[in-house]
This record gives C-alpha cells, sequence and structure tokens, in this order.
C-alpha cells in the first residue's frame, strides 16, 4: 500500500513586484499541481489563481466513484478564465500556464498546458513527463515531420498553448503508474529556467523531507538572480 506526502511553496523571486505563480497541494483529492500567469498580459495573478480554484472545484464535484475527465475540467476552467479576462482585460485578455496530476487508482493522471513542468524521479533516475508548449519546441516537432518552419529567435521561448487565450488549447493527458519510493515535482519556469535538470535530480533524491527539499530549490533559484515568481510541489510516493 502506498500513502503521498506533499509540500507547496511559493516566491516572488528577487525582481518581479507581484507573485502570479499559484499551487495545488491537496491530499485530501490527491490534486497537486502548479499555474504560472502569462507575463507581458495583465492580469496573471488572477488569471492563475482562476485556473486553480477552477480545476480544485472541478475535481470535488466528481463523484468518489467516477473517474474525472481531465481534458474537459481543463477546457472549462479555460473558459471561466476567458471569461474573466474579457472584463479585466478585453483588448488582450488574460492567460496563465496549467501544469497538474491528479492521482486515482495508483497512477498518477497529468494535465498539462503551457510550459510549467512535472519532473518524475524513480530509483534515481530523473526524468521531465512533460513537453514545454513554445514556439522553440513546436518548431523542433514540425521540423522533425519534415516541415519547414522559421521562428524569430527572440521569441523562442513564446507559449503556442494556454489557459485563457482564444480558442481551445489542447491538453497534453500523459499518466503513469505509482512506485513506492516515486518522487514528483510539478513547477513553475521560475525554477526550471535557472536550476539545471542535474541540479533538480540532486535535490530532490536527497534524505530530506518534501518541504526541506522545496526550500532548497527555491532557495537555489533565489541565488541565481531570482529572475521570476518561483513555486513548486513536491510529491512523494511512500509505502505503509
Amino acid at each position: 500500500m502506498i500513502q503521498l506526502r506533499s509540500a507547496a511553496l511559493s516566491d516572488i523571486g528577487r525582481v518581479r513586484q507581484e507573485n502570479e505563480d499559484r499551487f495545488l497541494n491537496d491530499p485530501a483529492t490527491m490534486l497537486f499541481g502548479v499555474a504560472d500567469g502569462i507575463g507581458g498580459l495583465p492580469g496573471g495573478a488572477e488569471a492563475a489563481q482562476k485556473t486553480v480554484e477552477e480545476i480544485a472545484a472541478g475535481i470535488r464535484l466528481v463523484p468518489d466513484d467516477e473517474a474525472p475527465d481531465l481534458a474537459a475540467i481543463v477546457q472549462h476552467a479555460h473558459l471561466a478564465v476567458r471569461s474573466l479576462g474579457a472584463s479585466l482585460s478585453p483588448a488582450m485578455g488574460i492567460g496563465s500556464t496549467l501544469t497538474f496530476g491528479h492521482v486515482r487508482g495508483g497512477v498518477l493522471h497529468l494535465a498539462h498546458v503551457g510550459d510549467s513542468r512535472c519532473y518524475a524521479w524513480r530509483q534515481g533516475e530523473f526524468e521531465q513527463i512533460t513537453e514545454d508548449h513554445s514556439v522553440e519546441n513546436e518548431a523542433r516537432i514540425r521540423r522533425a515531420r519534415g516541415e519547414v518552419f522559421y521562428y524569430d529567435e527572440a521569441h523562442r521561448q513564446a507559449l503556442t498553448r494556454c489557459i485563457g487565450q482564444p480558442g481551445s488549447p489542447i491538453v497534453d493527458l500523459p499518466t503513469r503508474p505509482l512506485r513506492a519510493g516515486d518522487r514528483y515535482l510539478f513547477c513553475t519556469d521560475g525554477v526550471s529556467r535557472v536550476v539545471r535538470e542535474t541540479e533538480l535530480a540532486t535535490l530532490v533524491g536527497t534524505l530530506k523531507e518534501p518541504g526541506a527539499v522545496l526550500h532548497d530549490i527555491v532557495a537555489l533559484a533565489l541565488r541565481r538572480g531570482g529572475p521570476d515568481n518561483a513555486t513548486g510541489v513536491l510529491v512523494f510516493v511512500v509505502e505503509v
């Protein structure tokens, strides 16, 4: 039998005037993740807050004997954020990334839109299990299919999918069976852009509690200048 231990931590960083990151850390509903208000658009904090509120509410509404339709819940949140954006920022709207996991039946069910990330640590192996929805990655994928795709290098990290902007974003829905000893890190790009993957692997694998590990990760991001809000949720799968 397995049990989950988790922690969450968010810091405004050294540069930003407002923390536009939000997180989900609810062991009762087995819901964990992060959302990051889109830079360059107004209302980033409001977009991220509305996103996590709608996801949490959507999960709570699902009967215990039913599997939640994560794609539908995300699309509902997307429409709610779009509606809020119409009143807060009629000309530009608002937007947020969203990366979360819901555990059911011993399986981690992920839903992912944007460039926040989920990493998995298992027996010393560390991997990113979400794909950034950025112009740079879109170019790589399309070129691999033999397509010609050019982009401005200055815009390589621009998002191709997010919550709250026009259209309906495609939601990535990977799954991962849980094993005792697994560790899962959800984080915003204020962490992933300044802390190298090898460093994250070492920190996540240390013999500390989730809260202490997150403190070390965020502290490292701050020592690197804290150029953005830095937020993480860390989940340990333990055998009982």
